[in-house]
Formats: structure tokens, sequence, C-alpha cells
């Protein structure tokens, strides 16, 4: 959460609210749940944003030019109002007020307005500027230190009324109250928990730090009152921001001194401290660096000269940005708490600065929910947009209604999930967490596998790390072994098997294994009865067919084929065959079907033709497999001559007389028999012999 320290006692006001739960851990690909806490239903509005711009990221910079009627500048600050960003620089050279408006987002190239010296109420030679608003009347204010010396030096109040868009604001100069004033720098201005209004400002000249008393309207002529240079650690301030941690109010000043260090001032939980109960802190390295610095936070040299400093909260840490104005270095200060231990980051030039003389507060942009600040250079009058942007890692960017959907991260690192109920309302509030992404952890498990069908298959997902495991299907799995590393599975269909994976330190793993079941197919046909000497298609419509599959029948005799799905039989007798069905994967199948002959007649055909190459059409006899005696099976002619005559069931005419071809027409025949089971046969017709 960034809370704006240097614009905005509304902002300032604000503290971390517990509004809602997330894991601390997670692993790549973890899905993760957000649950709104109780305190964010009923919200007006709500904004999730899952990979916002943190505090902890490093920055980027870019340079946006010097046409922005900047004249050696010295503050600058940001705000947004009625949907609009807007930012307000002083040029020290020129003593003018110059607002920028960046409209809906402050990636946008700013419109200008120069207001000038106000009819001269602006204090000359500006050095430092901060926006508040009044929650109770909704006013806006900005307040301008100015001077170099102390005959020059003032601090001024411009009135905007109810929007910073105001094309006319009324301005007032204090003057220097029993010149207390000089050379002031830092402004701040914020309102303590007796609603009582209060500014602070110090003095580069003498290292004061000058207290303004407005009493309950900020509108008022301030009272100013001077605590001398706090614990004797200001040394040529240059610039002061302000926070209110846990109910304690803190002012942390850059200083130019000869060892150029960064000084916390204890206001304790009032705005209006006794001189006794004020106290100041030198900032310290972190000792918990190898080997241990308990020398006092001088960057490690690299800021000569610190020119401004900003202070923000951001999801429950503390920040600071600070530039040099020799070095045109960009420095971090991470703190884990706003007493310490203090971390010290070098990010370098960001966005070619030079001569860096003010920085601004920051914000977190509406439009994209990335953070920025920016930074006015008195080297070149050019702006610099310093800017933490959001990342691009998780599946979904943002949302906006109270339950967010389950979404995760696709990259090891640490993310922050920002969430503001009544944005932009006196009721909002804000929270945020860090979830720090780890690595996905080795895991020993099988692949998508594949199986036949009716087979049964070990699945396993060992990680050495995991401490528990929870197979979570109960489709035809083996129950006893669902929380441990392997199971036995036995899937019909094709069937996909979730397995969790829980780690010790926070980490997740949902994962699973697909089990494709091959289904192969053999469908014979039904079991039936045939004519004695006749044929019979085998093979049903539930045969799987496949021209990668093989088709195999047994027994292959009397088949016309035993490699195809469906051939014909012609058996002898009641004959039982078997249909086997293989995959390209070696998956079978296997049926039956029992074909029965019916000897209840005699069966021969009515026609054939001796002159056919085919040994089936040539010959004319009984067809019969099953005659067991034949008596006798005669053929007359139209005049009723015996033409053949056999008891042999096996053989047949071939349409000769006397080893003389008969002519073509139409022959009697006569047949008497037994059949297998001793049932007789007596039978007689025609037949057509055809040349």
């Amino acid at each position: 959460m960034s809370l704006l320290n240097k614009a905005g006692a509304q902002t300032l006001r604000l503290s971390p609210d517990s509004l809602f739960y997330a894991p601390d851990t997670v692993c790549i690909g973890q899905p993760i749940t957000l649950l709104p806490d109780t305190p964010a239903f009923g919200a007006s509005s709500y904004y999730w944003g899952f990979c916002s711009g943190y505090m902890m990221n490093a920055p980027t910079g870019k340079n946006l030019g010097d046409s922005f009627n900047a004249h050696i500048p010295d503050g600058i600050e940001i705000a947004y109002d009625n949907g609009n960003y807007y930012g307000f620089v002083v040029n020290s050279r020129t003593t003018e007020l110059i607002r920028l408006n960046f409209g809906t987002s402050l990636t946008n190239k700013p419109s200008i307005t120069n207001f000038g010296n106000l009819n001269n109420g602006l204090p000359v030679n500006p050095t430092s500027l901060f926006i508040v608003k009044d929650t109770l009347s909704g006013e806006w204010f900005i307040f301008v230190t100015g001077g170099f010396e102390q005959t020059t030096s003032t601090i001024g109040r411009v009135d905007f009324g109810l929007y910073l868009s105001n094309p006319r604001p009324n301005v007032a100069n204090f003057g220097n109250y029993n010149s207390l004033l000089n050379y002031p720098k830092g402004m701040f201005v914020a309102q303590d928990k007796n609603n009582q209004w209060y500014g602070y400002v110090v003095n580069h000249t003498t290292s004061n730090l000058i207290r303004l008393d407005f009493s309950y309207n900020i509108s008022n002529t301030p009272k100013l009152f001077d605590y001398g240079n706090v614990s004797n650690f200001l040394q040529s301030p240059t610039d002061m921001s302000g926070i209110l941690d846990k109910g304690k109010w803190y002012l942390f000043v850059t200083n130019e001194g000869v060892t150029s260090f960064v000084t916390r001032i204890d206001l304790t939980d009032s705005l209006y401290p006794d001189i006794a109960d004020i106290s100041a802190t030198r900032l310290q390295s972190d000792p918990f660096l190898t080997p241990p610095d308990p020398s006092p936070l001088t960057f490690n040299h690299r800021i000569d000269m610190p020119s401004s400093i900003t202070v923000t909260r951001d999801c429950g840490g503390l920040y600071a940005y600070i530039t040099d104005s020799t070095t045109h270095q960009l420095i971090a200060i991470q703190m884990a708490s706003v007493t310490g231990p203090y971390n010290a980051v070098d990010y370098n030039n960001k966005g070619s600065m030079y001569w860096p003389s003010g920085i601004s507060n920051v914000l977190r942009n509406k439009t994209n929910d990335d953070l920025y600040c920016f930074i006015v250079n008195a080297g070149d009058s050019t702006l610099t947009r310093i800017a933490v942007e959001q990342c691009h890692h998780s599946t979904i960017p943002s949302f906006t209604e109270i339950k967010p959907p389950v979404y995760s991260y696709d990259t090891q690192g640490v993310y922050n999930v920002y969430f503001v109920i009544n944005q932009g309302q006196p009721n909002m509030r804000v929270d945020c967490k860090t979830i720090t992404v780890l690595p996905f952890p080795p895991i020993a498990m099988n692949q998508d596998t594949t199986i036949c069908e009716g087979d049964t298959i070990r699945l396993y997902a060992i990680s050495t790390l995991a401490d528990s495991f929870r197979w979570t299907s109960r489709y035809n799995i083996d129950t006893s072994y669902i929380y441990r590393d392997s199971v036995k599975v036995y899937p019909d269909y094709s069937t996909t098997y979730p397995v969790t994976l829980y780690y010790p330190f926070g980490c997740i793993i949902d994962t699973g294994i697909r089990v494709h079941v091959r289904k192969v197919r053999a469908d014979a046909g039904p079991d039936r009865w045939i004519l004695d000497g006749a044929k019979s298609l085998l093979g049903g419509p539930m045969t799987t067919l496949d021209k990668r599959y093989n088709y195999h029948w047994e027994p292959f005799e009397f088949l016309s084929d035993s490699t195809v799905p469906n051939p014909y039989c012609f058996p002898p007798n009641d004959y039982t065959y078997y249909l086997t069905v293989t995959d390209e994967a070696g998956c079978t199948a296997k049926d039956t079907v029992v074909v029965h002959l019916d000897c209840g007649d005699f069966y021969v055909p009515n026609a054939f033709s001796p002159n056919s190459p085919y040994s089936a059409v040539n010959k004319f006899g009984v067809n019969n497999k099953e005659i067991v005696k034949l008596n006798h099976f005669r053929v007359y002619d139209r005049w009723g001559i015996l033409v053949f005559e056999t008891n042999d069931p096996t053989k047949r005419w071939d349409g000769t007389y006397n080893n003389q071809p008969c002519q073509m027409g139409v022959y009697v025949w006569d047949a008497d028999g037994f059949c297998v089971g001793g049932k007789r046969l007596k039978k007689h017709g025609n037949v057509t012999l055809l040349r």
C-alpha cells in the first residue's frame, strides 16, 4: 500500500487495514484463493491488483524533456483529484508555480498552466511545496517555502478550493514570523489526532526545525515555533518528508553536511510535542550485513549531496527515495520498520537525472497499477518520471469485484497484492500483502500415460521435500493409499487423477496425471443357425474398425479371410469362432460366435454351368455337410433317362452322359439319405444346366 507522506493529510491518516487473507508463500502455478475479510463487504467499489507495482522492486526512469516551463525547479508534488492527476512545480529562479495536468493517467503528457508568481504572493525563490486536502471542507491547499536568506524567507499558501483544476487560485503569504525562517525547505503539513493542523520546515542555513501551528483551521495564519537543531543531528538540511506509523509521527530529513546523512526526527504521537519529548536519530546501516556495519547510514559514499527525499508506505513496509544533486543518483532506503534496520539500495541515475533538486510523493496509477513519482532537475530544467511497474506474471492482472477469482503466478519472485475499497472516497480503505512465489519443487511422477481397458496401473508423485500427499479422485482408485506418494488406479475411461503435495514452507502443488484408457471392442456377432452347406457373414456392429488395428479369427478353417472384421464362414458342422482385435498399442479385445448347422433338408443349387471355370458352380450335387449316409442321388433328363447316379455325398455331376456333354435344359433330381442325427431326408426337384 502506498501511503503518500509528502502530499495530503487525507492520505497520511490512512493506515493498513486487514481486509483480506492471502497465503505468504506459494509455488509457481499454484492456485491462489484470496478471501476478503468482513470489513471489506458492503463497499461501493473494489479494486484488486494481483501483480501491482511494489517498492521493493527496482524502478525504471524516463526523462520527459524540458517542455514544462521549468526554470531551475526546486520542488514538485503530485495528487489525484476528481478523476485526474496533477503535478505542481515551483521554479526557484523565476518564482513561478506550474501546474501539470496529466489527465486520467500519470503516463500521459501533461498540459501546462503557469500561474506565475500569483501577483507577487508566492515566496521568492521557492524551495519546496506540499499539497494537502482538508477532508472536512474538501478544499485543496499548496504550501510553498522560499527565500535563500533570512530577509527573503517566507511561507505562502495557495488556495485551490474544491478542485485542483481551479484556473484562478488565491494566495496568502505569511511572511517570516519572528524571523524564525532562514532558507526554509522541506514543507510538511498534517492534521493530528486532536484535529489540529501543524506544519514543519527545516532551515537550511541554521539547521533548525520549525513548527507551524494553524490550530483547528488550516486557513489560519500559522504561528511559528523553533525547536532548534534537534539533538544536533541536522546539518544543512535539504528536504524533509513526514509519515504517521503505528500512531506516531516521524520526520525524515536529508542533510548535505560533511557526511551526507539522513536524520529521523521522532515527534511521538502528537504533532505538537514538547521540546523534551522530541528527539532525533541518525539512521544506522543494516546491522545484519556481513560484516556488520554499525556506522551511520552514509550510503557507502554513493550520495555526496542529498537534495530531496520522499517516504512512502507499500504493503506494510516503509521505503524512502533520495536524490543526489552532484552524483545524479537515486538511492532507496528499505526499512524493516520506521526505526530500522535500514538497507540502502543504489539505483544509479534513473531517467537522465541532472542535478535533481526535488522529488514528489509516490502515487499508484489507477489505469495500470504502477507506482510513480517525479523528479525535477535543476541542471537542465527537465522532468524525470520514476516508475515501479506492475509485473505481468499473474494469470489475471486485476479484478473489480469483492471476491476475486482463483489465479496463479508463472515466475519465481515476490509479488504485491493490492486491495482498495471505496477508492477515492473519504472512507477509502487499503490493504496489501506480499506473496513469495517459490520455484516448482522437484517431483518425480508419471507422465500422462495410457493403459488398456481393464488394466491397473500404479501412479506416483514423489518429492522428498513434501511432508504430505493427497490423491483427490475417488474413482476406481485404491483408497487405502490416497495419502501416500503412490496409488493404484484402474479406470474404465480416460481420467485425470489429481494429487496435492504439501510442503512445510507453505507451498502447495496441485498437479495431476492423465490416464488415457484405450477402448478396443471385439464383436463376433450373435450365435446363429445356418442351413447345412450354406455360408454366413461373421462379425457384429460393435467391433472397433480402424485400419491400424489387427483382426484375427480362429480357427481359420472354413473362413473366407481370417484377418478381416467380417469374413464369410461355411463350416461342415457346428463351429465356434473366436475374434481377437488388437490396436497399435497392443490392447486387445476378444469375442466368440457359435455357428450351428441345420440339416433339415437337402440343399442343392437350382442351376449350374459345366463350362464355368469356377468349381463352385461348374458341377451339380448335394451341398450338405452333415449327410452321413446317402442312399442315392439321381439325375434324369426330360425323357426320364438316368444321366447321373451316386451314393457318395461328396460326388458331383459334371453335366455329361456317357462322356458326352448333355444339352442345355431342365433336369430332374431325386435324393434319399440320412443326417448326422439320424433324420431321414427324401426330396426331388429340378436343376437347369447352362452352357
